[in-house]
């Protein structure tokens, strides 16, 4: 069944029951409204032009429904992300995808200084055009039987595109990946039954709904579960979040581990208790964080792994099966292949390699690339550029981009151990990013970029106990504030570009 057609037969079972907990409008939507808002909506959008129609509307239930208009009215969403360079990434989107019109919020577009491009068009003038007869026209369709209702929107199949996505552009330009209701709906129920999510759980919401992790999480999963979602549109805000957890009483929660390192610090004893299910992912979680939150909170955090092409998510950890260090088990019906990336074998168990990734939570493909698509989709595997290892209990562990091992002095090097082993070393609050210069003689050397000046002859003596020589950083910067993704991940490739700018000018001076 297609994601759309899943909630009006959950939004006809639940009616009263509700959908959304809205903090950022103030604001409660029964899964009976819900149903009449996204079939207004559906009205709506029907005039505009077929094919793909762009999203930049912060996380909401504003957000969520207008995802549901789109494809109810046999359009596709094309998520934008609005984080950092929303009109160039709007024009992008546009131009990749080929199409002009682009649902966006006034709010969201003054708060970030965004100016209104040729094609958006304001959800609030939507809003307020609404009449009494669509309001009428809409409440008496959804009356009907859900049969008739799924007769009266779109229908299409489950390998038509559900939504695009763009790759984070943390290495290069973004890719427009093409997610289809058979992808994330798969993994929806496979990462559900896996981690025990029912109807009766209640999901706090606040990533972004442009990146797969907040699209499938925590936009889908609710809807295709017929859970309530509470949404709040800032992840970082730390306090307010806390806040809702405590007073909402959540039973589920993802996020990415700066953002939980965030709740760490504004967290009063009880705010998370409710929660029976925390998971992290999107970047690698540190050992200090999820032992902060069982030192401090007693409570779990888990953590998962996942990537935009794999809808997203491969593998996690589970309150019955959970190794702390490793990213989990592989979920149920997802195939997991490690292989050597010079012969293209299979890896022993514990060996080093690519990981590869089959199931139906591949993507269709990169749109408009075949070339690119085909290069990391081979025979149904999709190479993550992800290394890492199955140990002898199926638990996969995560060694670090492909592209973030580098040769010094002759050894492979990955730039992601030497953070993990730096991480345990430094101050509460410090953060780090590991990167590589070009070196002519060694061929790279390694530099720490740290946001407070620490003790680096005491780091680096701790480091050596676990670390050879070749992997210790050779210099430490100090960023104070390392650039960060709008999914909360560091920016890789910009602070990677920053040191080479600070070392850069100072060849230059001397």
């Amino acid at each position: 069944m297609l994601l759309h057609q899943q909630f009006v037969m959950n939004a006809k079972r639940l009616g009263k029951k509700l959908a959304f907990i809205d903090k950022s409008r103030k604001s409660d939507v029964t899964f009976s409204r819900a149903l009449i808002a996204a079939l207004i909506l559906s009205k709506k959008f029907g005039r505009y032009d077929q094919g793909y129609l762009g999203i930049m509307i912060p996380t909401s239930a504003g957000c969520a429904l207008t995802s549901l208009g789109t494809l109810m009215s046999g359009r596709i969403p094309v998520m934008i992300n609005y984080s950092t360079g929303a009109e160039a990434n709007a024009r992008y989107a546009q131009q990749k995808c080929n199409f002009k019109t682009i649902i966006a919020s006034r709010a969201l577009l003054e708060k970030i200084n965004c100016p209104l491009i040729d094609g958006m068009v304001l959800i609030e003038d939507i809003m307020e055009e609404i009449s009494t007869a669509d309001k009428l026209r809409a409440a008496l369709l959804s009356k009907l039987p859900a049969g008739m209702i799924l007769n009266a929107i779109h229908k299409g199949d489950e390998n038509d595109t559900a939504a695009i996505l763009f790759t984070s552009g943390s290495e290069k330009d973004p890719k427009a990946v093409q997610l289809t209701h058979r992808n994330i709906g798969s993994n929806i129920i496979n990462f559900g039954n896996y981690v025990n999510i029912t109807e009766k759980d209640v999901m706090l919401s606040n990533l972004v709904f442009f990146h797969v992790f907040g699209l499938t999480v925590n936009l889908w999963t609710p809807l295709v579960y017929g859970m309530t979602n509470i949404t709040y549109a800032n992840p970082t805000d730390y306090q307010t979040i806390s806040t809702i957890a405590r007073e909402e009483r959540p039973t589920v929660m993802v996020g990415t581990p700066s953002f939980f390192w965030g709740y760490l610090q504004k967290l009063e004893p009880g705010d998370f208790s409710s929660l029976r299910l925390m998971v992290a992912g999107a970047d690698k979680c540190p050992d200090v964080l999820r032992e902060g939150y069982l030192k401090k909170h007693g409570t779990t955090l888990l953590e998962g792994y996942g990537t935009t092409e794999t809808s997203p998510v491969v593998s996690t950890n589970s309150l019955e099966f959970n190794r702390p260090g490793s990213i989990g088990k592989p979920l149920p019906n997802v195939s997991v292949r490690i292989e050597n990336p010079e012969t293209g074998e299979a890896c022993q168990t514990g060996e080093v390699g690519i990981i590869k990734v089959k199931g139906d939570l591949v993507m269709k493909g990169y749109l408009g690339e075949p070339g690119q698509t085909a290069e990391v989709i081979v025979d149904g595997w999709y190479n993550t550029g992800d290394m890492g290892y199955l140990d002898e209990d199926g638990y996969l562990w995560h060694s670090g981009r492909y592209k973030r091992f580098v040769k010094v002095g002759g050894e492979m090097v990955s730039l992601v151990k030497v953070e993990n082993v730096l991480e345990k070393f430094l101050p509460e609050n410090v953060k780090c990013c590991v990167v590589d210069i070009p070196d002519e003689v060694k061929g790279s050397y390694i530099v720490a970029a740290v946001t407070e000046e620490i003790n680096k002859t005491a780091a680096l003596r701790k480091m050596t106990r676990e670390l050879p020589n070749i992997a210790l950083p050779r210099q430490f910067v100090v960023i104070p504030d390392l650039p960060i993704m709008g999914t909360g991940k560091i920016n890789f490739r910009q602070v990677t570009e920053i040191v080479r700018e600070i070392f850069n000018s100072q060849d230059n001076t001397d």
